[in-house]
């Protein structure tokens, strides 16, 4: 037999088992100042808005800094949320027919006609009217008697007479936050400006606490017409400021004490 051979035994550990791939290195991330981004860290402020959105906040910074003249400044003055839930819960019942509806009605209409029966009234149900040259025309001849007229029109330039008018024909109106809340009543995408024409009896009570609410809120109110927007400062100009008041009334106080 031959002899046996003493020694250390070798110990076999994981580590040397494991094979590694050399195609893939191993990167280790440095969280220190100047390295990677944390993990957990809020990424919101690195992230890049669309252009519309910039463009959306800077336009609304801008109207904040210059002055804007009262005819564009009282677009900004619209209806409180629940004055503008109950005008939208009373301008639903209004909406306009569709054309299918509306088929329907003189179809109705020309077979009582054709047998020679007592007529329906057949006549087109009371809805509201929208279109900027439509509603104009209503105005013009004080057939409107409530025009809803939205705050985010653009360009202002299309709507900024209105309310002129509405105020000149003594016809109540009222500014209302959302072209697409109005645009949706009407069955379209936007709608500028509405206006009703007619009431039934069930809502008469609604109507009248809503018009004489906005001819007070808007027609007669003076203020709304000479009130002057924008001319704010912003956080930096305002410090500024601040800092030369108490820098003047500083040099006075040494002045007094002298």
């Amino acid at each position: 037999m031959p002899p046996k051979k003493f020694g250390k035994k070798t110990k076999v550990t994981k580590a040397s088992k494991v094979k590694r791939n050399p195609l893939f290195e191993k990167k280790p991330r440095n969280f220190r100042i100047g390295g990677d981004i944390q993990p957990t860290r809020d990424l919101t402020r690195f992230v890049r808005w669309p252009k519309y959105i910039i463009l959306q906040r800077q336009k609304r910074v801008l109207l904040q800094r210059l002055k804007v003249p009262p005819a564009l400044n009282q677009f900004s003055s619209t209806i409180d949320r629940n004055q503008a839930t109950t005008l939208l819960k009373l301008l639903r019942n209004y909406t306009p027919e569709t054309a299918q509806k509306r088929r329907e009605r003189r179809l109705e209409a020309a077979k009582l006609k054709a047998e020679n029966k007592q007529p329906v009234d057949t006549k087109a149900p009371i809805a509201l009217k929208y279109g900027l040259n439509n509603v104009t025309g209503l105005i013009e001849d004080k057939k409107a008697r409530l025009v809803i007229i939205a705050a985010d029109v653009d360009p202002i330039e299309t709507i900024v007479w209105l309310p002129q008018l509405c105020r000149k024909q003594e016809v109540p109106f009222c500014f209302i936050r959302g072209k697409a809340r109005l645009g949706k009543l009407v069955g379209l995408k936007n709608a500028s400006c509405v206006a009703l024409t007619g009431i039934r009896k069930e809502d008469q009570a609604t109507f009248d606490n809503l018009v004489k609410t906005f001819k007070a809120q808007f027609n007669e109110n003076v203020s709304l017409r000479r009130e002057w927007g924008g001319g704010l400062l912003g956080h930096k100009s305002r410090q500024a400021q601040e800092l030369k008041q108490r820098a003047i009334e500083a040099e006075q106080l040494k002045k007094a004490a002298l």
